[in-house]
């Protein structure tokens, strides 16, 4: 008779794993919060609080610039008490909070589905362990109701990434999707041209693999042993590699963690270090049953089973909407990923200029603008303005009015605004004229006698040039109480 599943080395790495999701996301915060919505920043939280009632957000109690750097680095050095090993409810509560009143305020920047994938991920942790004893390998077994909880995340995620796609873009049913999404995709990386170049037979097999982790494998997550490994094993695959073709921020890291709850202690035995499965042993063997454990799991599980009706009906509506959530908690939520794919890339790029004869042009630290510059590794880091550039520009700043604020802050050479560019062009000096221009940038084969990774066409004008004086400047700022 096969042994009763043991949960003990999955709840240790689910922990770890988020732990360092945790410390990146407020890594970000730290370094971007206060130019992206602090008191001076391009959304400024003010007056998003004075305009939106009903935000959950610690800020409600006070959104000054120091609580705002306080806790991101809160949450930072909390999440690194978990890297480092230990975890309880109360430390795991307190982290889900404070990133939960980071992205209830956080705005544009924040509108992303791995920041509501995050918070749910999180909460579900607060019940894998004990309320206060923190140590690793504690004495409390790992709930089973909330292990399962974790498989019906990964589900939910795989499931409703697969079905946008096949409803979203004619390309994915084509198999022709990924002959442009290597190139299109938000920030790409290093390997992403290698992997945009691929013969066209690979590529279409990637989109087979894809709907194979997306489509298929979910529905195994919850089957006995061998066919929840084998899942589990297809969708860590598919994570894998989306982690190496791109900079798609956190987001692959992040999915990894529920699709861990596949498997159980026998599977990790196998692949780990021997002292950490004979640690994992001896807390199984010394365990001591909690019926509190055992009643709050069985009683978060019927609150996800209610919250779950709405994503549900959704996941399987024609009408499908991903990213979306249905409570104030984001405790449940709709998921799904490139549901259509751009078949050109465009690139909004800002340039200054003090004579209005030589422009010169702000390097961003993601996107790309010069065309001998290879992409850089980033993620699981997320560069938050380029990536809400990339959906500006395909679009116009009208959908997107912090862009000419952004414009504003540049024509004042502020720190904060120019800190998010990889350099200024215009050390000494502020510029006289800001403009930014839309191009369209293709992928240069590697081993071009050029040396050159992006050739570009230029497309037009995205926003006029414009001065400090400028009056249309000054009106547009004043409407949405962004002029000093």
């Amino acid at each position: 008779m096969e042994a009763r599943p043991t949960y003990w080395l999955t709840r240790f790495l689910i922990l770890r794993l988020l732990g360092a999701v945790y410390a990146v996301a407020f890594a970000v915060a730290i370094n971007q919060i206060l130019p992206l919505i602090g008191s001076d920043g391009l959304l400024p939280v003010d007056a998003f609080l004075r305009h939106t009632p009903g935000v959950i957000s610690i800020f409600r109690l006070d959104y000054s610039d120091t609580s705002l750097l306080a806790a991101a680095w809160t949450g930072f050095i909390l999440a690194c008490v978990v890297i480092a090993g230990f975890a309880n409810a109360p430390l795991l509560a307190i982290l889900w909070f404070l990133y939960m009143s980071i992205v209830n305020v956080g705005q544009d920047w924040y509108g992303y589905g791995w920041e509501i994938q995050l918070l749910e991920t999180g909460f579900l942790s607060i019940f894998l362990c004990p309320l206060l004893d923190p140590r690793p390998f504690p004495k409390r077994e790992p709930p089973l109701p909330i292990i399962v909880l974790f498989r019906w995340l990964i589900f939910r995620i795989m499931l409703g990434s697969g079905l946008i796609k096949v409803r979203g873009d004619k390309s994915w049913l084509k198999w022709t999707a990924l002959y442009y999404h290597f190139e299109t995709q938000p920030i790409p990386g290093p390997l992403s041209r290698w992997f945009h170049f691929l013969p066209r037979m690979v590529l279409r097999f990637g989109v087979w693999y894809n709907f194979l982790a997306e489509l298929i494998a979910p529905w195994f997550v919850f089957w006995p042993r061998i066919g929840r490994h084998i899942a589990g094993v297809i969708i860590v695959g598919l994570q894998v590699i989306l982690i190496f073709s791109g900079n798609l921020s956190f987001l692959n890291w992040l999915t990894l963690i529920p699709a861990l709850a596949c498997f159980d202690d026998a599977f990790w035995a196998r692949v780990l270090p021997r002292s950490l499965v004979r640690r994992a042993r001896a807390a199984s063997l010394a365990a001591e049953p909690s019926r509190m454990m055992r009643i709050i799991s069985w009683g978060v599980t019927a609150v996800i089973a209610l919250l779950s009706i709405q994503p549900v009906g959704n996941l399987f509506s024609p009408e499908q909407v991903m990213n979306t959530n249905y409570d104030p908690l984001d405790l449940v939520n709709t998921y799904g990923a490139f549901g259509s794919v751009g078949q050109e890339r465009t690139n909004v790029v800002f340039e200054g200029t003090v004579d209005s004869v030589h422009w010169m042009e702000y390097p961003y630290k993601g996107l790309p603008v010069s065309l001998t510059r290879a992409p850089a590794q980033v993620a699981p880091y997320q560069l938050r303005l380029d990536w809400q550039m990339w959906f500006a520009a395909m679009s116009g700043p009208d959908e997107y009015p912090w862009t000419v604020h952004l414009v504003w802050k540049l024509l004042h050479n502020d720190p904060g605004a120019v800190g998010l560019f990889a350099s200024n062009p215009f050390v000494d000096s502020p510029p006289r004229f800001v403009r930014a221009i839309l191009y369209r940038y293709t992928f240069v084969r590697s081993g071009d006698p050029s040396g050159a990774w992006w050739r570009r066409e230029r497309l037009g004008i995205w926003i006029p040039s414009m001065s400090v004086t400028s009056p249309l400047l000054i009106q547009f700022l004043k409407s949405y109480e962004w002029y000093p």
